[in-house]
């Protein structure tokens, strides 16, 4: 089907309103809606924080009346089943719209497909794929956990001009500038869960929570902490960890029996769970962040977790920030990859985007391929 110049203007509204979604409605996707008629938009809305109404319904109540006979034009697929909210495409049918432009066809299999269905029984005109990667891009999580049943997964690292993350011993404070600092915390803000390793806890202790304002997240209300999720095979969580002094929700998975130990960690705040084996395998981790709500995660952790996540296919996303300096040869390297031997055992990167943050570069890049390994 094409469309005109004016619905690619329209859909570019809808989703730039979803974008104001991006720091608020996890695990639910960022959608927004505008609604038009006789060439003048007269309702506007966004999916705002899940278990509240959703885009098409703020823009509804926006329009009103001028509802009625309008063109619709929304970021994904209007919903067809009662959730903890009622069906979207049901109120535009009650609306009386007379068409419906969907970016992207909801991968949702409660949905998928029906609730463009449910408005053509209605008499609706429908057509969907407007400007759909930019849609598919503002809800990677959601995606990923529909198609794909796991998260999606966004490592962040800092590295020094030779590639080096931590000097010999251990010291790894600061090594990109404020600027990237500051840039990582939005980063933070729009994930489900900031994961790392036991590793990471002990050497460090980090809070790893979002440190932004609501004003400076360009949000109302309170500003949502991701869940922390440390993955501790054997329960060496510290009980003194800074994590459990801050706001947030903090889960510890672990294949440890130390009944002892997990009841002191769960009498400090901290919801344990258990994995049968010795060590964590990062399948079931997957299919346990899935279980718990969690579609998007944002990896802070050392070179050892970092280099089995892309070993094993599931690093979907890699955020290196390079800081302009050198660490020396006996330094930490950003990835423990010890299958790579040869030149064609290299994983190949796609980059994506490359920028000056203050004093550093953030590099984005996406693996070419899954990884065989």
């Amino acid at each position: 089907m094409s469309f005109t110049a004016d619905d690619h203007r329209y859909m570019a509204r809808a989703l730039q309103l979803a974008r104001r979604g991006l720091y608020t409605t996890q695990p639910n996707p960022r959608v927004g809606c505008v609604i038009v008629r006789d060439g003048q938009i007269v309702g506007e809305g966004w999916h705002e924080r899940a278990g509240e109404p959703h885009a098409e319904i703020h823009a509804l109540r926006m329009a009103g009346e001028a509802a009625r006979g309008a063109d619709v034009y929304v970021t994904l697929e209007p919903c067809s089943h009662f959730g903890r909210t009622p069906p979207c495409a049901n109120a535009l049918v009650q609306a009386g719209v007379a068409r419906v432009v969907a970016a992207m066809v909801d991968p949702n299999p409660l949905v998928a497909g029906n609730g463009l269905r449910v408005l053509q029984q209605a008499g609706i005109v429908t057509a969907s794929g407007l400007l759909e990667s930019d849609a598919r891009a503002l809800n990677p999580g959601f995606i990923s956990r529909m198609e794909r049943n796991r998260p999606y997964i966004r490592l962040k690292m800092a590295m020094s001009l030779d590639g080096r993350t931590a000097m010999e011993s251990g010291e790894s404070v600061w090594i990109t500038g404020e600027a990237a600092r500051r840039d990582v915390q939005f980063l933070r803000a729009q994930a489900g869960a900031i994961l790392t390793g036991i590793g990471t806890v002990l050497a460090d202790d980090p809070s790893l929570n979002v440190r932004l304002t609501a004003a400076e997240l360009g949000i109302s209300g309170e500003v949502y902490q991701p869940v922390r999720v440390v993955l501790d095979s054997s329960l060496q969580f510290p009980l003194t960890a800074k994590m459990l002094d801050i706001p947030g929700t903090t889960r510890i998975y672990t294949c440890s029996t130390d009944v002892q130990k997990i009841t002191q960690l769960e009498q400090a705040g901290v919801i344990v769970r258990r994995f049968a084996g010795n060590k964590l395998q990062l399948p079931e981790v997957m299919a346990a962040l899935v279980d718990d709500g969690i579609t998007e995660v944002h990896v802070e952790a050392g070179a050892t977790l970092c280099g089995v996540l892309v070993e094993q296919g599931f690093a979907d996303e890699l955020v290196i920030y390079l800081a302009p300096h050198l660490m020396g040869s006996s330094a930490r390297a950003l990835f423990n990859l010890p299958h790579i031997a040869r030149m064609h055992e290299r994983i190949a990167l796609d980059i994506r985007d490359i920028r000056a943050v203050g004093q550093d570069w953030r590099l984005i890049a996406v693996l070419k391929q899954e990884v065989t390994h």
